[in-house]
């Protein structure tokens, strides 16, 4: 992702404010949230090894889009081409590596196996943030040529995985059937319900802070040549963060629920208060966090779910991840170009923790009608 850490730099380069790149994302967010839910019932009922071959080639092809435009609407195709790819990327890849594991009789491993894939993700951003901070060109574009390659290497790695055996196709495919996994989804099964609530609202909450952060960056005056640095070090707190979530393994849902839940939120309030150095304390509680919350959310989840549902699932809870962020978004860009940014991180904060604290009550009650859904 040798493009994340400057970012910011490159849409300025490109004459956008702060409310563009909110909406360009949120566009893209919502082009997921549209497919998402029949992009991962395809990952179940075509194999999730077709969806992702799929998925990482037209995330190449809009990379590419992106390093060769140079107005919004140019942006704008590449976002919907990402978009595309990204939802039928997500879920189909832990989906893949929760059957494998299933298949081997190593389920219970599924924490740290996932904790070491998100792990690496972040050590890689990491070493993106490094490559970006040693080599500074002349223009942030050249960062998306070098991304579109890097795209189309994950295009060629994913033509060599491997569709576990025990994967259960859906018997009778087809528009009905997509409802009526939502349906037992978001309706009948209360505790996968509250949990697929509760992780999206945890998943909107990094997904903002990490384009938070850039504005954050230069609120408080760091160098343009230091954002790759500062992008190694947050990349690193997360890989730290899902290295430790093994470790939570034995700690109760509840605790674990609170503990997501409060950092995250107080993080966006605290860094409003204290946009200068002192914001960095802030930031590293958060993406530690946020580390930790990834891996733990989707075994609750793919616990009580089963093997030829599990994509579509998860793609559930990206969808809700995007619906809500589609809608929030650009109203968070809006207010930090027009009003503050202090004002856009306390109301984002506010509302991550009234949504949480009312979901965890939620997820709790609905496990105590349901015990043997307690995962």
């Amino acid at each position: 992702m040798v493009y994340m850490p400057v970012i910011y730099l490159f849409y300025k380069e490109n004459n956008f404010s702060v409310t563009e790149l909110f909406v360009l994302h949120a566009i893209y967010s919502l082009i997921i949230a549209v497919l998402e839910v029949p992009s991962g019932y395809v990952a179940d009922v075509w194999g999730r090894k077709t969806a992702l071959v799929t998925g990482t080639l037209l995330g190449s092809i809009g990379f590419f889009v992106y390093s060769q435009s140079y107005f919004f609407i140019g942006f704008v195709l590449a976002e919907v081409l990402l978009g595309i790819g990204q939802s039928l990327l997500s879920g189909a890849d832990s989906a893949l590596l929760y059957d494998t594991l299933l298949q081997q009789k190593k389920e219970r491993n599924y924490i740290k196996v996932e904790g070491r894939i998100t792990a690496s993700g972040n050590f890689a951003e990491a070493l993106a943030g490094l490559f970006v901070s040693l080599f500074v060109f002349e223009t942030v574009r050249v960062n998306f040529y070098i991304q579109a390659g890097l795209a189309f290497l994950a295009f060629i790695v994913s033509v060599f995985l491997v569709e576990p055996t025990m994967h259960s196709k859906r018997n009778n495919p087809g528009i009905k059937d997509i409802l009526q996994i939502v349906n037992h989804t978001l309706r009948q099964n209360r505790v996968l319900r509250d949990l697929v609530i509760f992780s999206s609202i945890i998943g909107f909450a990094s997904l903002t802070m990490a384009w938070f952060a850039q504005p954050i960056f230069t609120e408080i005056g760091l160098p343009k040549q230091d954002f790759g640095y500062a992008w190694v070090v947050l990349n690193l707190l997360v890989a730290a963060g899902s290295l430790l979530s093994v470790k939570l393994g034995s700690v109760s849902m509840k605790k674990i629920l609170f503990l997501l839940a409060i950092p995250l939120s107080v993080g966006f309030i605290t860094s409003a208060f204290s946009l200068n150095l002192w914001v960095i304390v802030s930031l590293v509680i958060f993406y530690i966090i946020r580390g930790t919350a990834h891996p733990i959310l989707k075994k609750y989840i793919n616990d009580i779910t089963d093997s030829g549902k599990r994509a579509t699932v998860l793609s559930i809870r990206s969808l809700v991840i995007r619906v809500i962020y589609s809608g929030f978004g650009p109203l968070l860009g809006y207010w930090s170009d027009n009003i503050s940014l202090k004002f856009a991180l306390l109301m984002c904060g506010s509302t991550v923790l009234i949504l949480s604290l009312i979901t965890i009550s939620s997820v709790l009650l609905s496990m105590k009608r349901q015990p043997g859904n307690n995962s």
